[in-house]
């Protein structure tokens, strides 16, 4: 549960306004990856969103590390939905999630979230890109 509330303190620290948020959104800063955020769904207590880094790969681009997660407002915590990441496979697939896997999912976030904080990255109406992506979107509440 620690960890799910850091998270969430991280997560906050990025995107401040989250609950206000809508669409896609890039972070860019200069010597670095490019940050995305969609907002997949917003209801009164929750967002759905998926964060991610898109890296060139022969004529096309992969998403890595690429979360799904959950963001409980009323409770501030965030729960990881899914994690896929090539580098460093947490499991590869072969384990039933368990208490220890959950652990070690959120623990690589808490690690990634720090570190983009500390590249600076953020989001804001101002990071909100026009892309086809939205269109796909399944927006619940006020968006």
């Amino acid at each position: 549960m620690d960890l799910c509330d850091e998270n969430y303190r991280q997560l906050m620290r990025i995107a401040p306004a989250l609950r206000m948020l809508c669409g896609y959104h890039i972070s860019r800063i200069e010597g670095c990856m490019d940050l995305h955020l969609e907002i997949k769904e917003q209801t009164p207590y929750t967002t759905l969103v998926h964060l991610t880094y898109f890296f060139p790969y022969r004529k096309e681009q992969r998403s890595d590390p690429d979360a799904l997660l959950r963001v409980y407002h009323d409770s501030r915590q965030v729960e990881v939905m899914t994690l896929k990441q090539r580098v460093l496979p947490l499991n590869g697939g072969k384990e039933p999630a368990t208490l220890v896997q959950k652990w070690r999912v959120n623990l690589f976030l808490s690690k990634w979230l720090n570190y983009c904080v500390e590249q600076g990255h953020g989001f804001d109406q101002n990071s909100l890109q026009p892309s086809a992506l939205q269109s796909k979107l399944k927006v619940v509440g006020s968006c």
